[in-house]
């Protein structure tokens, strides 16, 4: 009898077997016709005996699966997509040929889900996703970049920094060639997807110049950015040292000094602010931001006279920079307040009244001496709302009437027609 038991459990299972088999060949064809739900279906029935199948069968199982949760990589659930990736990672650990393809439909809809996140400020899910596509792949580093990205934006600082400090641990520089030729129509110079494309619109008419060009390092980037984790963390020991040992293995980096110059600056240590990137100065002596950012720097250290020497040679290297001009008008104003406190202060003596008197006097070489500066901005930029503005109090605080009142009726048309506060 009990043999008779034994043989009957085994023709079940026999059968139960042969049906697992079946619908995970019937998943296979609904996922080739593009009958997602219905492999879906199939793939429930098959999963309760999965432990039972051989190796080869779990293959197709799981290939099938990802593809099935993939569907048309349109608007795919976030879960449906990990749970895809992990099966694509399962098939190909139980050696499926054709995992790689699968993998790599997955890490796309992946990425480009990630992207529509993105674009939704869901920054957190976009991470995830683009760290999964990379752990699919761990040859597309730059997804794994995106990723630390993603996860700053939406604050998650200790998953940035795990994601940086593996990118470093990598060796990653995100340096890549670029294929690029002007648009013969528009005389644009446009980035190209490939060599080939490139040299076929070249080839056609449509596109000259040719070139390629190495993309900048994204190592400066990258140190830069673990030193401001740690320093948004409340741990400046930590970013400073981060940032030493990120120059001990690129000494004379640019990038790297500019990047330890933010980090000071962020720190508000304006002193090393100024010394790191006067370093930088002597490696790129024609850059016109730096020389501006020094000036940034000197101002907010009270160095007035030092800010606008850098500004006046910013604007030497790049006349166009009507920041630098901004600046170097509101700098000058901001002698001002000292100024006018003093005056405030004074009483009704005869000495007192000289003393007010000649106070005013500076205060109007002020308003005269940063004029021309504005008047620049305003000539290189006539839609910069801010520069107008300042311009017609000055020439009120001068008693120019005639001047301030045109200058207001350039600002009303200047609301009329939609400018923006910032001149922007």
């Amino acid at each position: 009898m009990k043999t008779r038991i034994l043989t009957a459990v085994l023709a079940m299972f026999t059968v139960v077997s042969f049906a697992q088999k079946k619908e995970i060949k019937r998943a296979g064809k609904a996922v080739e016709k593009g009958e997602y739900q219905e492999a879906k279906s199939y793939l429930n029935q098959a999963e309760a005996q999965l432990a039972n199948a051989d190796e080869d069968e779990k293959a197709d199982f799981y290939l099938y699966k990802g593809y099935a949760l993939v569907g048309n990589g349109e608007n795919v659930a976030s879960a449906d997509l990990m749970q895809a990736a992990e099966a694509m990672k399962k098939a190909k650990e139980l050696g499926h040929e054709e995992a790689q393809e699968g993998m790599a439909t997955v890490s796309n809809a992946l990425v480009n889900s990630a992207i529509a996140d993105q674009n939704t400020e869901k920054y957190a899910e976009a991470a995830t996703k683009l760290e999964t596509s990379y752990r699919l792949n761990t040859q597309d580093t730059i997804y794994l970049y995106y990723a630390a990205s993603n996860a700053v934006n939406g604050q998650d600082y200790d998953a940035a920094l795990k994601y940086y400090n593996e990118l470093r641990d990598l060796g990653f520089t995100g340096e890549e060639v670029m294929y690029t030729a002007v648009n013969k129509e528009t005389g644009e110079e446009e980035r190209m997807a490939s060599k080939e494309q490139r040299d076929l619109f070249v080839k056609a008419g449509t596109y000259i110049n040719p070139q390629e060009k190495k993309s900048e390092s994204r190592k400066g980037e990258i140190a830069k950015n673990i030193a401001l984790i740690y320093i948004e963390k409340g741990e400046n020991e930590k970013a400073i040292a981060a940032m030493e040992s990120a120059k001990q293995e690129n000494p004379g980096d640019a990038s790297l000094m500019q990047a330890e110059a933010d980090m000071y600056y962020k720190m508000g240590d304006m002193k090393k602010y100024r010394e790191t990137i006067e370093k930088v100065l002597e490696q790129n002596p024609d850059d016109a931001t730096l020389y501006y950012n020094l000036g940034v720097s000197s101002a907010e250290l009270g160095e007035n006279d030092r800010a606008i020497e850098y500004y006046k040679k910013a604007i030497e290297l790049d006349p166009s920079m009507k920041n630098a001009r901004l600046n170097i008008a509101f700098v000058i104003l901001s002698k001002e307040e000292p100024i006018v406190k003093e005056m405030n202060s004074l009483g009704m003596s005869k000495a007192d009244q000289k003393k007010y008197d000649e106070l005013a006097k500076s205060r109007q070489g002020l308003y005269r001496d940063a004029l021309p500066h504005l008047e620049k901005v305003l000539e290189n930029d006539p839609s910069n709302i801010e520069a107008a503005r300042t311009i017609m109090n000055i020439h009120y605080q001068l008693n120019q009437t005639e001047e301030a009142e045109a200058m207001k009726a350039k600002i009303d048309q200047m609301q009329a027609e939609g400018t923006p506060a910032n001149g922007q």
